[in-house]
């Protein structure tokens, strides 16, 4: 009876027994008839013995069936790794139309994506064993661990940091290969929130799964080891926190779907979602922290009592079914930048600065500068990509009219709290956190910080600018009955205010 080595794990009837030096026994029961059993031992080498050039790198067992040395042993690891892009890295280079001997090295098992330095694997020996991305590209070489399993500091892990990313030179793990102009994603990334370590934050437990990288994985139940994951050193949102090495079970093999409305499972709103409503339990709690995807669904912000608008009820284009990633749709936008004038390549935005309308250098580069909202000095490319806007121009304009008219509601807002505490968020006063005493002053300066959020009404603007102004508006009419206010001689009644609502709530609801 013939039983091919790869029956052994495609049947996973086999028990591993022993393990000698190289060798390994696998002892197989096969059901004949009803009742009688046979039993076939199989004894072969556990590998070929990879090249001593290679430097303990073991690649390939089965280049064909893409059965990694590793995973002989990680089956569970082995399969899901199978269907990601780093398996087929080797292929989608040679098919890319533009392989070069330089490209080789980051779609190979070699010294990049992890702590070796010397030439290995691939870039010693040019031997196909270590075609793809494999998994000693990012946990080192396996020849140690193979030999000594049980012995403490054998086992490889991962590390998920990028290195110092203002010299790209030190760049390492992902960002050692996913660099350059061609697919920049750690030169976007670095420049990106997501880059940035709030210490603060990072430290207070109630903070951690959203501030530091590996609570983050904690809160989201990820197991795996991985070389910060007990470090004091708070880790920030890096490529492997988003992403997972190991499956590609979700698109970009992200850890959890972008393709979703559900904000429990959305990537994004794990985190872009917090006090969306004020807080009188919280000493900040009259400014929102994270309210994007609560903005985007119309569920942010506070609903004065006496006016009829139901939570979830006014919904922007953006937060309908007709935008399926919600947050990634704009925010994760990639498109290819051009010469002008030649028409060459230049640069491929890989929308890893997190920005929905990103500034733009004069090569037409993202950057995160400050600009104006003009399609010259910003990209509007995801607004005309998504296909809801004809074109750049247009998605400019709107944004700019739109932040202007929420600018508008938001100082008439203010205009009128100030007036009613002059010293606004002040201990003491109609606004005070600290007082358990909710008022509708409070309220309304939550609205108001709801639609300045950050300084700006751009983000206001572009997650929900029907929602924002109807807040805006009622928080308006709410103020001036609830505290008797006569409006100044160049400003509006109670009455011009609620014809107002009624006209934004008819034509938006």
């Amino acid at each position: 009876m013939h039983i091919s080595k790869h029956s052994v794990f495609d049947l996973y009837s086999a028990a591993i027994v022993g393990i000698t030096g190289l060798a390994i026994t696998f002892v197989l029961f096969f059901v004949s008839g009803c009742d009688a059993r046979e039993v076939v031992e199989i004894e072969r080498p556990f590998f070929e013995a990879p090249p001593e050039e290679a430097l303990g790198f073991l690649g390939y067992d089965d280049e064909d069936e893409k059965l990694t040395v590793c995973g002989n042993c990680h089956v569970g690891q082995q399969s899901a790794w199978a269907g990601t892009g780093h398996a087929d890295a080797w292929e989608s280079l040679q098919a890319s139309g533009h392989a070069q001997a330089f490209c080789e090295n980051c779609h190979t098992v070699g010294p990049n994506g992890n702590q070796s330095t010397e030439p290995s694997g691939w870039a010693s020996t040019q031997d196909s064993r270590y075609h793809d991305v494999q998994c000693e590209s990012c946990h080192g070489l396996g020849e140690v661990h193979v030999a000594n399993p049980d012995i403490d500091g054998s086992h490889p892990q991962a590390s998920l940091a990028v290195g110092d990313l203002s010299d790209l030179a030190n760049a390492t793990g992902c960002a050692e290969c996913h660099q350059g102009a061609h697919h920049p994603f750690a030169e976007e990334w670095a420049q990106s929130g997501h880059a940035s370590v709030v210490s603060f934050a990072a430290a207070r437990e109630e903070c951690a799964g959203c501030h530091r990288g590996q609570g983050v994985l904690a809160a989201w139940r990820v197991t795996d080891s991985y070389v910060e994951k007990d470090a004091e050193e708070h880790l920030a949102i890096t490529c492997g926190v988003c992403h997972d090495p190991h499956s590609g079970a979700n698109e970009g093999q992200l850890r959890r779907p972008i393709s979703t409305s559900s904000v429990e499972q959305h990537l994004c709103a794990s985190c872009h979602n917090r006090r969306t409503a004020p807080d009188p339990n919280s000493s900040h709690g009259l400014s929102p922290h994270s309210p994007q995807t609560a903005l985007l669904l119309g569920d942010a912000g506070w609903f004065p009592p006496d006016v009829e608008i139901d939570q979830g009820e006014i919904l922007p284009t953006h937060g309908s079914a007709s935008n399926a990633k919600l947050c990634a749709t704009c925010h994760v936008n990639s498109f290819t930048v051009t010469d002008d004038a030649t028409g060459d390549f230049v640069f491929n935005a890989t929308g890893h600065l997190f920005t929905a309308a990103p500034c733009v250098n004069e090569q037409g580069i993202p950057t995160q500068s400050e600009c104006g909202i003009t399609a010259v000095e910003r990209s509007f490319a995801g607004c005309t990509d998504a296909g809801c806007h004809s074109s750049e121009e247009n998605a400019a304009l709107a944004l700019s009219n739109t932040s202007t008219r929420i600018q508008e509601r938001a100082d008439a807002l203010i205009e009128l709290l100030e007036m009613v505490d002059p010293g606004l968020e002040e201990a003491g006063g109609e606004i005070d956190a600290a007082d358990p005493t909710f008022t509708a002053a409070e309220g309304a300066f939550f609205n108001y910080n709801l639609a300045t959020f950050g300084n700006d009404t751009r983000g206001a603007s572009a997650h929900n600018p029907y929602l924002t102004e109807a807040l805006l508006v009622a928080s308006i009419s709410t103020v001036i009955d609830t505290y008797n206010i006569v409006p100044s001689v160049t400003g509006h009644t109670r009455e011009y205010w609620n014809t107002e609502l009624d006209r934004i709530l008819s034509k938006n609801r």
